[in-house]
């Protein structure tokens, strides 16, 4: 064997000369992703989570009841609670304090068996020293005993040993960190109203906790103070602020069972639709889970029974279906565990079996009760369900007549819908485009391997206000229903989209804005796993073109400088012979095909916006302000919100 290859096989033996071992908190450095997701604006903002979640599990155990977030100037964050202090004396297995520990060791903390905490929030008991590892600098206030305990680390490395830098006459912690630069490349600049959102959403999670968000940068100063006794009754008062509800008060319920605490608290509304929100140890599970499958089946159950007994249901009718039960139905569930089990896709969903028992008896019984001792509540919720079923028939007997008149099966597509020649929905796209001018362009224009074109017209009902049977009575949405493949209502399958882009492509002015809020409103409420999947995308035509002759040399895309783009264009343009002129692209159906593909539709040059829900609970609130039936919240937002210019017209 010769010398060479010998030299190469010792290469490639994998001995343990070749297995690192990370020193303290290195590891968290080098794989920064694995403990708070991303380094993205997402990991950034989880930062602040990771302490936060800290606070509220000595609120959770009782012990705290104040917290205060401050976004610095320099864009660090300060978090500071009236707890009890994390404790300061030493110890055992590291010999150093306890405090020390938290912040350098990973998995070291009160939420591991050993009695600090019953209930905790947050996914793991990594954060203190996560949080210390990703910031240039932390520092940490204890306020204990009487005295005031300080210790600074950098890049997770302790500075000094603890001190005592004065004296105290409260209990609690204070938190300081910077976020490192060179982890967080993307942004080290926190949004106030990413912050804001989740502190609110804590508030009306964790009943009587007072917690407040203060910015202190520059230009920004602003602050938000939360309070709520009513806990996420509050939350359900809030949802339903803009809607016209059956009963005033809304219906909460709690109870303990094996150290598992669930809260429910619920109000039906006149709307068509249902907002069932769960968090489990305040984190929001999205997919749902366990708690929700127990509260689902109690509702369902202990409503059909109470209408039985009360006659209000014939014995020789069907049962109200769940779907029926919570038609105009808005609920928040929350549950405490001891030892959370999440599971799902994006671990947002509570897989603890033992939850479905205790939740289904917990809220049965208390549900029960509350039937039975407010009868004219219960009758109008009875009756809510019965209607729902009505409108459920009647949408049932108009689908299977569309279904034989134009077919609602992926083997009938629609016959306005151009598609493309491509089976593969991760490169398929689906352009819904408003009017025939400009679907024609769109359909010569695009590229018909992996576009397809749906043109709609004029705009569509307004779903917001509108039954299912009605809705389906709509030629424009059956057609979107039919295109997309994913069926709708309770048949809805998100696996089975045909296209994993929708792009809305509608003009830019008022009347395109408008369609395509109808569009969004309607994925919103009946198409919502496309959007969360991230399938749903606005196309970004251009508002201005700078022609030079005949030939336009730019393209001016809407935006908050397209004024300043357009002078500068100009300039650029203005040495030649001919001078440039503007042209204005009111519509689509402006521009010829091979212009709708430049601009818009090729992949290599287009803007596109992609639509995502990062808050469900205000996004419902904005959708039902803007296109429900009450007038006042919506001529409200409109004078709060609107922009006045003098035209000269």
């Amino acid at each position: 064997m010769t010398e060479d290859k010998q030299q190469e096989m010792q290469a490639q033996e994998y001995d343990a000369s070749q297995i690192q071992v990370l020193e303290g908190l290195e590891a968290v450095r080098m794989r920064p992703g694995m403990y708070i997701g991303s380094t993205s604006k997402e990991g950034l903002h989880h930062l602040v989570w990771e302490i936060v979640d800290n606070s509220i599990d000595e609120a959770l155990a009782g012990f705290a009841s104040h917290i205060e977030v401050f976004i610095e100037p320099d864009n660090s964050i300060t978090v500071v609670d009236d707890g009890r202090g994390i404790p300061v004396d030493i110890q055992k297995k590291t010999g150093r304090p306890a405090v020390e520990t938290v912040f350098t060791v990973l998995h070291a903390g009160g939420k591991f068996g050993g009695g600090g905490y019953k209930v905790s929030g947050g996914l793991h008991g990594v954060g203190s020293s996560v949080v210390n590892a990703l910031s240039t600098s932390l520092d940490v206030r204890v306020y204990k005993n009487g005295n005031i305990y300080y210790q600074e680390y950098q890049r997770g490395h302790v500075v000094d040993d603890l001190k005592i830098i004065g004296e105290a006459d409260r209990t609690g912690t204070t938190v300081h960190f910077v976020p490192d630069p060179e982890i967080f490349t993307e942004t080290t600049v926190y949004d106030f109203d990413t912050l804001n959102k989740r502190i609110q959403e804590l508030a009306f999670l964790n009943r009587g906790l007072r917690i407040s968000l203060t910015d202190k940068r520059e230009g920004m100063n602003q602050e938000k103070h939360y309070h709520y006794e009513g806990g996420i009754a509050s939350y359900v008062e809030y949802i339903n602020e803009n809607k016209d509800v059956i009963f005033e008060t809304p219906i909460y319920t709690d109870g303990e069972m094996d150290d598992i605490t669930v809260e429910v608290a619920m109000q039906y509304t006149t709307d068509y639709h249902e907002t069932v929100m769960s968090f489990a140890n305040n984190i929001h599970t999205h997919e749902g889970g366990t708690h929700e499958q127990g509260f689902r089946t109690a509702l369902t159950r202990v409503i059909n029974d109470y209408a039985k007994k009360n006659k209000l249901l014939k014995e020789n009718e069907d049962n109200l279906t769940g779907e029926d039960v919570r038609e105009g139905l808005t609920a928040v569930i929350s549950v405490k565990h001891p030892n959370p089990q999440f599971e799902g896709q994006t671990k947002t969903k509570l897989g603890n079996s033992e939850v479905v028992k205790i939740t289904n008896r917990l809220f049965s019984d208390a549900f029960s009760d509350f039937l039975l001792e407010n009868p004219q509540i219960a009758k109008k919720i009875v009756e809510k369900g019965i209607l729902a079923a009505k409108a459920r028939v009647a949408a049932k007997r108009a689908r299977e007549v569309t279904r034989k008149k134009s077919g609602l099966e992926i083997s009938n597509l629609p016959g306005k819908l151009a598609d493309c020649s491509s089976n593969n929905p991760q490169e398929t796209e689906l352009f819904i485009v408003e009017g025939d001018s400009a679907g024609g362009s769109a359909k010569s224009g695009r590229n018909r391997e992996f576009q397809a074109i749906l043109p709609i017209r004029g705009k569509i009902l307004n779903v917001e206000k509108a039954s299912m049977d009605k809705i389906l009575a709509n030629e424009e949405i059956r057609s979107l229903f039919t295109a997309m493949g994913t069926g709708f209502g309770a048949e809805f399958d998100v696996t089975k989209a045909r296209y994993h882009k929708l792009v809305l492509m509608t003009d830019a002015d008022v009347d395109g804005a408008h369609i395509r809020t109808l569009l969004l409103t309607l994925i919103y409420r009946y198409m919502k796993p496309v959007l969360e999947a991230g399938y749903v995308y606005i196309a970004q035509p251009p508002i201005y073109g700078v022609k030079v002759g005949s030939e336009i040399k730019e393209y001016i895309q809407p935006g908050t400088n397209q004024e300043a783009q357009l002078t500068a264009a100009l300039e650029r343009y203005s040495e030649g012979r001919s001078k440039p002129t503007i042209q204005r692209y009111k519509g689509l159906g402006e521009m010829d095909d091979h212009q709708l593909w430049e601009t818009t539709m090729n992949p290599e040059h287009r803007l596109m916006a992609r639509v995502s829900v990062d808050d469900a609970a205000e996004a419902d609130r904005i959708f039902d302000m803007l296109m429900g039936d009450r007038v006042e919240p919506r001529r409200e937002f409109i004078e709060e919100n609107a922009e006045y210019s003098t035209l000269d017209v």
